[in-house]
């Protein structure tokens, strides 16, 4: 595999020793949606599906979201449960043969979407 190379880190550690935490969390959630989207079929040019990939990404955004609300406060974890929430709806949707409910991606954590 690569090596990690740490010479450089150095700007890239301070620099995000000034993000707050809140914001990472969103900025990670928000590429795990982007790329569950994408696997579910939503994007908009040369859709492509891929559900095992799909379950991964949402599986563990639910799992983020979940472990974050807490933290992170309603205000900013409610945005984050919807676009999981739709996720999972469009999983289904997706779906050729749908999981048993709480089965689905990411519904050990979230429960039951329908």
């Amino acid at each position: 595999g690569e090596e990690l190379d740490f010479k450089d880190a150095g700007d890239e550690i301070r620099d995000i020793a000034d993000v707050p935490a809140v914001e990472i969390i969103n900025s990670t959630a928000v590429h795990l949606m982007s790329a569950a989207a994408v696997h579910c079929g939503l994007a908009d040019e040369n859709p492509k599906t891929d559900l095992a990939e799909a379950r991964k990404l949402i599986h563990s955004l639910a799992g983020l979201v979940t472990a974050a609300a807490a933290e992170i406060g309603d205000h900013h974890a409610r945005p984050l449960r919807d676009g999981l929430r739709s996720l999972q709806l469009a999983f289904r949707e997706a779906s050729t043969h749908p999981d048993p409910p709480g089965q689905g991606p990411g519904e050990k954590y979230t429960g039951p979407v329908n």
